[in-house]
């Protein structure tokens, strides 16, 4: 028998996954209310400890991956910081220019910041730091900014010169990602990469006390800080004494803890949890995570998505928004647009809309393609099924919700006659690279956060023998496709970049090479007696320099 049909499925079964859940424009915002009840910490407004639950531990403090930046954001300082419009404002870096000829970039730094281990913060340190990015100390700055940065060096104590290859005017607007943020030259030089990766050395307002694996990790203040970046809401030290940034996988044991007051802040709010939290007088922050969002990625190198007309049926067969909005209820944005999420510059409506839920085209496609309707509903050419194998790391990449989702897609691709095996993951299998070959999956699901479009070439830049790479998860090699994006980076004029960045989507929405599910979210539900927490507007990861407990 045919199962029924998604619609039916989707009211009965998803709408129990995602209870009805607060509202929320793109961006970052803050619903904030106050109740009674008491808290893990000290009262004390300058100090105490502030207890926090994360839903994810990562391999490193620091490194390429969004869930080490949140981490490393609060031990290793920036060149400069991004704030709430979208701005580069001075951090270690008082001052940056670009030359006339757009190929040199000079910083010049604040005197007095040093790192914790007492080395400074001058112009060397900046030139070690870019060489370590350069050299893959970090693989996430390296694609950023390695094909463009030829060299740096330091012209005296405070003024660091950035040699460029080709014009990149977002190059100091990249630098506000977390990723770039600095460490002691000395410990890149005397320590193991094993002490680094669990005790980074920066000259942040927290360094990192302890890591119990698989607990938490401990933060301590840094009495001596004075060099907050300009965005910040007070300069000085940290205003708690510590952080215990607990690991708590389970939502439903975070938002537990949360209520029960074991911790003061949680990460990562279930969507149907939202609206309940809201009217408990939590206070609730959610930043739409600008950069590519959860979007599916068709393997192009083999298979039945290596036919285009296979890869527009599959998106014309998803009722995608209608999945969404079961499961997000007004909390998780649609995102129509594979490329790049709502919230990054330069975004492209045109992309956005190309594949509207129209099953009936989608079958048409499906039979040009010589695809024909089996005994069982599953389409058969020359004695093969049309299985598509849809592998995602729950609990990394994906979440609760998103695994909800996923199982809304799988039921209206069905319906169609795609046979799809979903294949979820642990994250210790993530982290060791599975599913992540041409031979292991037909269709992924992921995002990589940015802060402008620029994120186009990271995804989209061609694998090859000599230049391998790894995050074109389509496999799609295309050199037109990859001259446009690259002239868009190098693009002086704001107005011709966005152009062609949107000209890049529109490109890769017409070859139905990746579309849109929906946007990232980086979610906080703070408890009464914590104020000051924020989001950093170029991740969304927690900032807890500002923070501190009251009564």
């Amino acid at each position: 028998m045919r199962t029924p049909r998604p619609s039916a499925l989707l009211g009965a079964g998803l709408a129990m996954l995602a209870l009805l859940g607060g509202c929320a424009a793109p961006g970052t915002e803050l619903a904030a209310a106050s109740r009674p009840g008491t808290g893990p910490g000290s009262a004390d407004s300058a100090g105490g400890t502030l207890v926090y639950g994360h839903q994810q531990e990562p391999p490193c403090v620091h490194g390429g991956w969004i869930e080490q930046g949140y981490l490393s954001h609060q031990v290793l300082d920036a060149l400069v910081s991004l704030d709430e419009d979208g701005q580069v404002v001075p951090w270690l870096a008082t001052d940056w220019h670009e030359s006339a000829d757009h190929l040199t970039w000079t910083f010049t730094l604040q005197e007095g910041p040093t790192f914790s281990d007492g080395t400074p913060v001058d112009a060397q340190a900046v030139v070690d730091n870019i060489d370590y990015w350069l050299a893959g100390g970090n693989g996430t700055a390296q694609v950023w900014i390695g094909p463009y940065v030829d060299s740096a060096r330091a012209l005296d104590a405070t003024t660091v010169e950035v040699a460029l290859s080709q014009p990149y005017p977002r190059f100091a607007e990249n630098l506000t990602q977390p990723y770039f943020g600095l460490q002691s030259p000395a410990a890149l030089a005397e320590r193991t990469a094993e002490e680094n990766c669990r005790q980074p050395i920066g000259s942040g307002p927290f360094t990192v006390a302890a890591w119990n694996r698989g607990q938490n990790i401990v933060l301590d203040r840094r009495d001596d800080y004075d060099w907050a970046p300009a965005n910040a809401a007070v300069q000085g030290p940290a205003r708690v004494a510590r952080v215990d940034w607990r690991f708590i996988t389970d939502p439903t044991a975070r938002t537990a803890a949360l209520r029960s007051g074991e911790v003061d802040a949680i990460y990562d709010i279930q969507a149907f949890e939202w609206s309940a939290l809201e009217s408990e007088g939590y206070e609730l922050h959610r930043y739409v995570t600008p950069g590519r969002p959860q979007q599916l990625s068709f393997n192009t190198s083999r298979g039945p998505f290596a036919d285009e007309r296979v890869r527009q049926a599959f998106a014309y067969s998803l009722d995608r928004e209608s999945v969404v909005e079961a499961v997000g209820r007004g909390v998780i944005p649609y995102e129509g647009n594979g490329p790049v999420s709502r919230s990054t510059p330069a975004y492209s409506e045109e992309a956005a809309a190309r594949y509207s839920y129209d099953p009936e085209r989608a079958r048409e496609l499906l039979d040009d393609a010589g695809w024909e309707v089996g005994a069982d509903g599953v389409r058969v050419k020359d004695g093969a099924r049309l299985h598509i194998d849809f592998p995602y790391a729950i609990n990394r990449t994906i979440n609760q919700d998103g695994a909800a989702i996923i199982q809304g897609l799988q039921q209206y691709a069905e319906e169609v006659g795609f046979e799809v095996e979903l294949i979820p993951f642990p994250p210790s299998a993530a982290a060791a690279g599975a599913y992540s070959g041409p031979e292991d999956y037909d269709v992924s699901i992921g995002y990589w956060t940015s802060v402008n479009a620029g994120i186009l070439l990271v995804n989209w830049r061609q694998n090859l023998p000599d230049s391998p790479n790894p995050s074109n998860s389509a496999f799609y090699n295309d050199p037109a496709l990859e001259a446009t994006i690259r002239e868009a980076n190098s693009a002086v004029d704001p107005d011709g970049q966005d152009a062609l960045y949107r000209q890049a989507q529109e490109y890769i929405a017409d070859r139905a090479l990746s579309i849109g599910v929906y946007d990232r979210l980086s979610t906080l539900a703070v408890g009464p007696h914590v104020d000051g927490i924020r989001q950093e507007n170029s991740q969304g990861g927690p900032v807890f320099h500002d923070a501190h407990l009251v009564d």
